[in-house]
């Protein structure tokens, strides 16, 4: 472990520059004496070429960029987009991880040695060489501002955390729209409360009626929308808290569920309401999470079936009573509708404070995991989980220890050097010194183990590494108060800050192991505790909060996370991307490894992972026990995680963590206004945090027939006979277009013919290069969807059933219109409905030619581009007429891919805006898999 020594290296303290005479002394943990750390990885050169997904143009392009050869391609796209520094061909465009690494690094190195931090330089140089052996090989990241500005001529940010405050005036409420302008111009996003606003129903000074919060929302979000549209490549992420005893809570739990049922009637309607559509800036609080904040009194009161109190803003008197149940009814009713509101256990979290003498906690960062003072922010880092299990299947509880120390003395650096968005946040954050360690990779650990994300085994594992992550975080941050002195807010603080850690130890206590694994762990856990307490007591902690769990959106796809923050893997399946171009669907690496653990044979795990490449999950796989099932659950497909199991998880690890945790339970379209409600429920008595739900496909498609009720009528038994389909052949002579056409190398042709009065009846295809197995199955399909074409079978469902079928070859095309393809399948069908369809039926399926891509990258409207003459449309074959109907939305539509369907379910999430692809949930929150971009958490 780390020892504290005198040392004859000054610096300046936590407590007003006092001047410390001890430092750090640091020991390795991966690195050896004498051996550069980048000495030690094999180093190889690589192209990154990222195409427009609107219209297949180069994007951003640098070739010859250095990395590990064992990270992953996509790793290598996301760091050197992103994270490399320094205008494209320019001397000054960093063009290797070392560079990165270097930048980084050397900042938080020198910085250290500059305040006391270190011993010795020696020691210095321990920490410079473990920091980045554990960077370059995956083991943690820094949360992305870190690599955004740390060693660049910008502002030293290294926060994506930001929690506002708002008070009841309006120079305040202005002063709110400009601190958030300012995060959100960062990349960053900020969560704030809006219960001290006065309601609706209260009065002015001047005598008149306040607009109450809601209304003010209003500018925020528009605000929020304007900058995001100017800004980066990513949406402005924010989270508005209102308490529950607000007299106009019921217009904030209802105001997203209105603005989705005005979203779905002008969709219906032809108006262009996709994500970043030119109709959609109509529709409000779209840019923000929304969150309940509720008390114990009225979590009781529901279950008692009480009433409950209103209060008005300034004086606190009960205005007006309501119906608990009812109120908690209309919480659940608009998150079944749209996902919002969340909630928020205001007295759990306040339960949990350490610093309650300088203010209550009334708010959360727009993932909800960070919570704590108002004005302040939280730097993070996560680490991968998976580094960290032997080849033997046991959890290296050493090296673990050591390198949350490390991490944890490094993020402390960070808030030395570090600069902030405003003046208040600066100078609350320097005074409390907030921290959020947490882990990415969880799902994948339990699975690797033999698991079950939803077992007392697989929850017993997680807390126990939650347990110890957070004893040592806290163990350590006593030491630097020893160093360099505790938190300014410490002193005032003290008794309540022990009587947290206090609790810690008690979960601890408590903690119920199941196998050799988590007891080793948990014993190591409970020692660490048992030295944070003691070391506590004597110094004080550096550090107001020290760990919580992220989503890792962009930063775990950088460690090549199979899973993100505390997620079960989303899928068995996943698309890898390849060094020299090009992908290939693989079944996870974890999943021989846990058939391995659970005792199979080498053939036997053949047979099972081919199985599920095929099928995308384990039901009726051969060999493989049903009792086995479990570990193989992930949070989609056929054996979809059930919403409690999400619940249980994270009421696990909730009593190590010194903040909250960023997920999003997940419920089938299927789920009742009745389930979200016991999830609520669920989550108050389990004691977590924060907690938020979101039912699959609630903000697209909904039915609206409920607000047109049919009068009841019993209809008459009828035998209706249903006329059998005719086959209409086509005539011998017939109108016909062969295409060239090139997918990822392969070159083939495609023959498509056309009755002469009404569309596509014939498709013929031939592979070069192909052998006779192949050629005929080619023939054999083209003959089946021929006939299919002729027998009456639309056109539309072809497309969406092959559309983004995924296999090799794949990759880039030679079509303008068709710049990357997932398969030749894929190719053929898009460029069949690009040819044959409508412009309205291809814009809902999401599929647009390289001159409409263009049009709406300048925010011109596409159906402009087919408004032409119809007398010279009347001349033309009627497969080319336009119905003068507006464009549907492409993206809240755009079918899943094949592997989705495979697995039985799709995933409910956005496109990226930035390439095109689809998102995938990480936490509360959405990454890109392809390019990096998230819907606002690092």
């Amino acid at each position: 472990m780390t020892e504290i020594a005198d040392g004859t290296t000054g610096g300046a303290g936590g407590q007003g520059g006092r001047r410390s005479r001890k430092g750090l002394k640091i020991k390795r943990i991966f690195t050896t004496p004498g051996v550069h750390p980048y000495d030690e990885v094999e180093w190889e050169r690589r192209d990154v070429v990222m195409t427009n997904w609107r219209d297949g143009s180069v994007n951003f392009e640098q070739r010859g960029v250095e990395f590990p050869s064992f990270w992953s391609m996509n790793a290598t796209n996301i760091v050197t987009t992103k994270y490399f520094r320094g205008a494209l061909g320019t001397p000054q465009r960093e063009w290797s991880l070392k560079q990165v690494v270097d930048r980084v690094v050397g900042v938080y190195t020198k910085t250290g040695l500059e305040h006391g931090y270190f011993a010795t330089e020696e020691d210095a140089e321990i920490f410079d060489h473990e920091l980045k052996y554990a960077l370059i090989h995956q083991i943690f990241s820094f949360n992305s501002p870190v690599w955004f500005n740390v060693g660049t001529a910008s502002p030293q940010q290294v926060s994506a955390c930001f929690i506002l405050s708002v008070d009841d005036t309006m120079e305040s409420i202005l002063e709110w729209y400009k601190e958030e302008g300012l995060i959100f111009k960062g990349g960053s996003g900020a969560g704030v409360n809006l219960s001290r606003i006065r309601s609706s129903k209260e009065l002015l000074s001047s005598g008149g009626t306040a607009s109450g919060p809601v209304s003010f929302m209003r500018g925020a979000d528009a605000s929020a929308g304007t900058i995001k549209s100017g800004g980066a490549t990513r949406r402005a992420a924010k989270m508005v808290v209102l308490d529950v005893d607000h007299p106009d809570i019921v217009e904030f739990i209802e105001s997203k569920a209105r603005e989705e049922q005005k979203i779905r009637v002008l969709r219906d309607a032809g108006f262009d309401m996709d994500l970043g559509g030119r109709d959609i800036v109509s529709v409000q609080y779209q840019n923000a999470n929304n969150s309940v904040r509720v008390s114990d009194e009225f979590m009781r009161a529901v279950e008692n079936g009480g009433k409950f109190g209103l209060r008005a803003r300034l004086t606190g008197e009960v205005i007006e009573e309501v119906d608990a149940r009812e109120l908690f009814r209309k919480m659940a009713q608009a998150a079944w509708e749209c996902g919002d509101p969340g909630i928020q256990y205001d007295d759990t979290i306040n339960d949990w404070h350490t610093c309650p003498e300088s203010g209550r906690i009334t708010a959360s960062n727009p993932c909800s995991e960070y919570v704590h003072l108002d004005n302040s922010s939280c730097n993070l880092a996560s680490i991968n989980l998976m580094k960290f299990l032997r080849d033997d299947d046991t959890f290296d509880v050493e090296s673990f220890t050591k390198m949350v120390e490390l991490i944890i003395t490094a993020m402390d650096i960070s808030i030395t050097f570090a600069d902030f968005p405003t003046q208040k946040i600066a100078e609350t954050t320097r005074a409390f010194r907030q921290l959020g360690i947490g882990y990415a990779n969880l799902g994948a650990l339990l699975m690797a183990t033999g698991h079950a994300y939803d077992s007392d085994g697989g929850r017993a594992l997680a807390a126990a590494i939650t347990s110890l992550m957070t004893a040592v975080a806290y163990r350590r941050s006593a030491e630097l108060a020893e160093v360099v002195g505790p938190y300014q807010g410490y002193q005032r603080n003290a008794e309540p800050h022990k009587r947290v850690i206090r609790k810690h130890v008690a979960a601890n206590t408590q903690l119920r192991t199941y196998e050799a694994m988590d007891s080793a762990i948990h014993a190591e856990a409970t020692r660490q505790w048992d030295r944070c307490v003691k070391l506590g007591e004597k110094h004080g902690y550096r550090n107001a909060q020290v760990s919580l769990l992220a989503p890792t959106g962009t930063i775990g796809l950088m460690m090549d996370c199979d899973t993100t923050g505390i997620e079960p893997d989303l899928a068995l399946v996943k698309i890898k991307k390849l060094v020299g171009g090009g992908s290939m669907k693989i079944v996870n690496q974890t999943v021989p490894r846990a058939l391995r653990k659970l005792g199979y044979q080498d053939e036997q795990i053949e047979a099972i992972v081919e199985y599920i490449s095929e099928h995308g999950h384990v039901v009726d796989a051969p060999g493989l026990k049903p009792e086995h099932y479990a570990v193989f659950d992930c949070a989609m497909g056929e054996r979809a995680i059930a919403p409690m199991g999400h619940v249980r998880m994270m009421a696990a690890v909730q009593p190590f963590l010194s903040g909250a945790i960023s997920k999003t339970v997940n419920l089938p379209e299927s789920a009742t206004v009745e389930d979200i409600e016991q999830v609520y429920m669920a989550g108050w008595k389990l004691g977590l945090k924060a907690l938020a739900v979101y039912r699959d496909n609630c903000k697209v498609g909904q039915p609206l027939s409920a607000a047109k009720k049919q009068p009841e009528s019993k209809p008459e038994v009828q035998i209706v006979e249903v006329p059998r389909p005719q086959r209409r052949r086509l005539p011998n002579q017939r109108p016909s277009t062969t295409t060239r056409f090139t997918v990822g190398g392969a070159k083939g042709y495609m023959t498509a013919s056309t009755y002469p009065d009404d569309g596509l009846g014939e498709v013929f295809l031939k592979m070069s290069k192909q052998g006779s197995t192949l050629a005929g199955v080619m023939d054999a399909f083209s003959i089946a969807i021929s006939i299919g074409l002729q027998y009456g079978v639309p056109l539309e469902t072809y497309v969406q059933k092959f559309v983004n079928m995924r296999f090799e070859p794949a990759g880039m095309t030679d079509d303008p219109d068709i710049r990357m393809a997932q398969s030749v399948m894929d190719y053929i069908f898009r460029r069949l409905a690009l040819d044959y369809l409508p412009y309205e039926q291809r814009a809902a399926l999401g599929i647009f030619s390289a001159a409409e891509r263009a049009a709406q990258q300048r925010g011109e409207d596409p159906a402009a581009l087919h408004e032409v003459d119809t007398a010279a449309l009347a001349q033309s074959a009627p497969i080319e007429v336009r119905k003068d109907v507006p464009a549907q939305p492409a993206q809240g539509t755009a079918s899943g891919t094949s592997l989705e369907s495979r697995q039985g379910r799709t995933a409910d999430a956005p496109l990226c805006l930035t390439c095109g692809m689809k998102m995938r949930p990480a936490g509360s929150c959405y990454v890109c898999e392809s390019c990096g971009s998230t819907s606002g958490c690092s």
